[in-house]
C-alpha cells in the first residue's frame, strides 16, 4: 500500500476481505446460533444459580427450626424431670402432698403446650427441607440444561473450524436438549 491511494493486496488480505465482504451462510448461521446459545445458557446459568442459593437458604431455615424445635424438646425434658421429682415427693411422709400433686398437673399441662409448639416446629422442618429439595431439583435440572447449551457451542465451533454439516445439526440436536432440559426446569418438573 503506498501513501498515494494505490494499494495492492497480497493473497492473504484478499481472503479476509471475501470473507467479510462475501456471504458464507454457513458460518452466518453457525454464528447466529452460537449468540443464541449463549444467550439462553446465559439466562439457564442464572436461573441455577438461584435456584441454588434458594435451596440453600431453605435447607438453612430447615435447620433453624429443626434447633428450635430441639430447643422445646429439651425444654419438655426439663418440665418431665421437675414431675418426676415432685411425684416422688408427693409420696415422702410428711410433706404436703396436695401442693406438689398440683405441681404434678401444673408441669403435665406446660409439657402438653411445649409439645405442641415442638410438633410445630418440627412440621416446619419438614416442610423447608421438602423445599429445598424440590428447588435442588429445578437446580440440577438447570446445570443439566446449561451444560448441553455449552456442549452445542463447542460443537458449533467445531463444526465451523470442520465445515462439518453433520456437526452443525449435531450442534442444532444438543442445544435443542438443553432448550428442553431447561423448559423441564422451568415447568419444575
Amino acid at each position: 500500500m503506498s501513501d498515494h491511494g494505490f494499494h495492492v493486496h497480497g493473497p492473504h488480505d484478499h481472503e479476509l476481505e471475501h470473507a467479510a465482504h462475501g456471504s458464507d451462510s454457513f458460518a452466518s448461521k453457525i454464528a447466529v446460533m452460537t449468540a443464541i446459545l449463549a444467550t439462553i445458557g446465559a439466562l439457564f446459568g442464572y436461573m441455577g444459580g438461584a435456584t441454588q442459593a434458594d435451596a440453600a437458604m431453605f435447607k438453612n431455615n430447615a435447620a433453624i427450626k429443626k434447633t428450635e424445635a430441639s430447643n422445646q424438646w429439651n425444654y419438655y425434658q426439663a418440665k418431665s424431670s421437675k414431675q418426676n421429682l415432685a411425684e416422688l415427693a408427693m409420696v415422702l411422709p410428711g410433706v404436703d402432698a396436695a401442693k406438689y400433686k398440683a405441681e404434678v398437673e401444673r408441669y403435665k399441662a406446660e409439657k402438653a403446650e411445649i409439645k405442641l409448639e415442638a410438633e410445630k416446629l418440627e412440621a416446619a422442618s419438614t416442610e423447608w427441607d421438602k423445599r429445598s429439595d424440590g428447588r435442588m431439583h429445578e437446580h440440577h435440572r438447570w446445570a443439566q440444561s446449561t451444560t448441553a447449551i455449552q456442549i452445542a457451542i463447542a460443537l458449533a465451533a467445531i463444526a465451523l473450524l470442520t465445515r462439518k454439516v453433520w456437526m452443525q445439526y449435531a450442534s442444532y440436536g444438543v442445544g435443542g436438549i438443553g432448550i428442553v432440559l431447561g423448559a423441564l426446569a422451568w415447568l419444575h418438573i
